[in-house]
């Protein structure tokens, strides 16, 4: 199954008229993109090419990028609208909102300990939790531990192309409500919403199966926000979207990220889950900075 799907990349790879080139870093998903800089690659005559490659392989990565904050936000809005998060206050750049800041370091810039956000250690798609969900995330690395601290990815195309058909069958049509202050405060005990932000993102409900808008291609979209199932007990449509959650991640057909750093990744949530691993928060530094654009609403 892996084999054939590393042929039909290469295939689709082969028809295509890229001014650059693309080095798989799955066979089920993400590529690396060489011979272009990241700014001409969101440069008018080349973008619509370079998401091609985006749509094609639902990860695209360039290395040894030069990343100021500014530049990040300016390179992100190519993808469209760049999110404020509604923990900006907590994790945002002071002149960059836009950036959502992962770091474990203190005011004195030594390792402090604590994890940054939990909730990123768990399988999720960045802003399924609001009407618009995420389109893409861009990241950036610019510190790195010396163990730990992947990202990995799960093709949430495949997952639904593999699923048993009496299990498409069972959730074909079902809607499940996405609540950030669900996941956040069931996976580790901690609730980082004021009343005021919780007013903000209230409980969403979305497709289980959702219809990629520029692919039109189906896949599974659930994840850590997803809590329960419309019209089904709440037991049971837990029991039912930890169960998907499972399924849809087996470990052969997921992609892990180590990263270094001046990295920049943008990826497709609209088609993948992902998640952090976790490293030594007490000894090792890690900041990473994020942008989420917002696309539509899944359907």
């Amino acid at each position: 199954m892996v084999v054939m799907a590393q042929t039909q990349l290469k295939s689709r790879q082969a028809a295509r008229d890229w001014p650059f080139q693309v080095k798989p870093l799955h066979p089920v998903l993400g590529c690396e993109i060489t011979g272009i800089t990241l700014e001409q690659a969101v440069s008018p005559g080349l973008f619509a090419k370079v998401y091609e490659a985006f749509l094609e392989y639902e990860l695209i990565l360039f290395r040894d990028v030069d990343l100021p904050p500014a530049t990040q936000v300016a390179f992100a809005r190519n993808f469209g609208e760049v999110q404020v998060h509604v923990l900006s206050q907590t994790y945002g750049n002071k002149e960059h909102p836009e950036i959502y800041t992962l770091s474990n370091l203190d005011n004195d810039g030594k390792p402090s300990g604590k994890h940054p956000d939990k909730g990123t250690l768990y399988w999720h798609t960045d802003g399924s939790w609001r009407e618009r969900t995420g389109q893409a995330t861009m990241m950036y690395s610019e510190i790195v531990p010396q163990r730990g601290g992947e990202t990995e990815f799960a093709d949430m195309y495949s997952a639904y192309e593999l699923l048993p058909a009496a299990m498409k069958a069972k959730i074909e049509g079902a809607r499940a409500v996405h609540n950030f202050d669900f996941s956040r405060t069931r996976r580790h005990g901690e609730d980082p919403l004021t009343a005021e932000q919780k007013a903000k993102v209230p409980p969403i409900t979305h497709p289980i199966v959702r219809t990629h808008p520029d692919t039109g291609r189906k896949a599974i979209f659930l994840g850590d926000h997803a809590e329960w199932i419309e019209g089904m007990d709440y037991d049971t449509g837990r029991a039912l979207i930890e169960e998907l959650n499972a399924m849809i991640t087996p470990p052969a057909r997921v992609y892990t990220h180590r990263w270094s750093p001046r990295e920049c990744m943008v990826w497709d949530n609209r088609c993948t889950l992902h998640r952090a691993t976790g490293f030594d928060e007490a000894h090792d530094k890690r900041v990473m900075r994020r942008c989420t654009i917002l696309g539509d609403r899944p359907f």
